[in-house]
């Protein structure tokens, strides 16, 4: 059945209130993008120790088959933001959500390293990389002058799910194990996500007007780029490394962060206390950039998280008191809010939804390549000069020509505020 075949109108009303439906595609979107736990770094290290006890691997041979894994799956970005652009979001999103949830289904029931690695694989594919370009291009085909606000919203109910998600999985895995847990989560999916997604979701506004905000002449006149064109410009390329760089290092700290402060002589539970730090300061990082970029401009949120980000990186190898370590969770928290909110708005302001899935979808193949790359280039670092400070050093380099690009890059009118 096509997405046009179902059609709640763009305004819901209730008793006494007026939707716009838009807000609801969003929520849907932020399920969605919860709904990838299973295929990212964060939910796997859920199931980790207990799977490598159950299966006897060893954990090099797990972070080969991780790595393995998400490059593969880093592949599942391109293509599906063409299916997205062409089908719509509804009939994408449920059979993702059908086949994600088999899979992780599946992994619940693997007994090989092999199988391991394929049901791992997909897993990222499925997740991390499809699930998340659909769930990222659907505000963006409902929201134009208030995507910033709207994905402001967005991150932060995500945010929310994500921490709501952790706890109740991680409870069902010390209570039921692994395998009890992770059948749970697929069940979850097939049973929760697709009826949802199926039942609730259009696939975007049938015309200019009908979207939330009439749109001023300098959007009415645009041309949506293509993405050819996109691939062309400057800015996508600014904003999408940056983006990239700001998962790499996250990905890398999150990863070894225990490690990297016991070389600091900070003991275990200051790593815990800077993990909630950084989740909490993130979600305020969300609300902040939101209202920031809706009333001023992209770049300039984009630049205040480089800095802080450089900022937390250079820091990192210096910290000598828990306050120290506090205040760079701090920078840390407030930078991924602010890349979180400018990366789920830059690419509709900037160049249109005709072509935002497959414009997405590159732009997630690049975060999800180098949140591979990040905890082995770290890990490459420790291991040839016996510590991490040369690789903070280098990405804080990295940072701040990326800085001076993202202050004289041109960049597209509709992400720039109205004159």
């Amino acid at each position: 059945m096509p997405d046009a075949a179902f059609r709640p109108t763009d305004r819901t009303r209730g008793v006494g209130w007026n939707l716009y439906y838009g807000w609801v595609v969003l929520g849907v979107a932020a399920l969605a993008m919860v709904g990838t736990l299973p295929g990212r770094t964060q939910g796997l290290g859920l199931i980790t120790e207990p799977l490598l006890r159950d299966l006897a691997v060893d954990r090099v041979r797990f972070a080969e088959i991780n790595f393995v894994a998400t490059l593969v799956g880093s592949l599942f970005c391109f293509g599906i933001g063409g299916l997205v652009d062409r089908h719509g979001s509804r009939s994408v999103l449920t059979w993702l959500s059908l086949g994600l949830g088999a899979v992780v289904v599946g992994l619940s029931s693997v007994h090989s390293a092999a199988m391991l690695l394929v049901m791992i694989t997909l897993t990222r594919g499925l997740g991390q990389s499809a699930l998340s370009v659909v769930s990222l291009a659907m505000p963006g085909k409902w929201f134009r002058r208030q995507l910033t606000w709207a994905m402001g919203v967005y991150a932060l109910v995500m945010s929310v799910g994500f921490m709501l998600a952790f706890p109740a999985v991680g409870a069902v895995v010390q209570a039921r194990g692994w395998r009890v847990a992770w059948a749970s989560v697929g069940a979850a999916l097939v049973f929760g996500l697709a009826p949802i997604a199926w039942l609730l979701v259009r696939r975007e506004p049938e015309t200019n007007e009908e979207l939330e905000v009439p749109l001023p002449t300098a959007f009415e006149d645009r041309t949506d780029a293509t993405l050819a064109a996109a691939l062309r410009s400057p800015a996508f390329w600014v904003f999408g490394v940056a983006s990239s760089l700001y998962g790499l290092a996250a990905s890398g700290i999150g990863l070894f962060n225990e490690s990297i402060l016991a070389e600091r002589g900070f003991a275990p539970d200051i790593y815990y206390t800077a993990l909630a730090v950084t989740a909490i300061t993130g979600l305020a990082g969300n609300f902040v950039a939101g209202a920031w970029a809706d009333r001023g401009s992209l770049r300039r949120v984009l630049v205040a998280a480089l800095l802080l980000l450089t900022a937390a990186l250079v820091a990192l190898p210096h910290v000598t008191t828990t306050a120290h370590v506090m205040a760079q969770a701090v920078a840390m928290g407030l930078a991924g809010g602010f890349v979180m909110v400018v990366f789920f708005s830059f690419w509709g302001k900037a160049y249109g939804r005709t072509h935002l899935g497959r414009i997405q979808g590159v732009a997630q193949a690049l975060t999800v390549f180098a949140s591979a790359i990040g905890p082995l280039l770290l890990a490459w670092c420790a291991d040839a000069t016996g510590s991490y400070a040369a690789a903070f050093y280098a990405l804080a380099a990295t940072l701040v020509l990326l800085t001076l690009a993202a202050v004289v890059v041109r960049v597209p009118v509709g992400a720039e505020p109205a004159a």
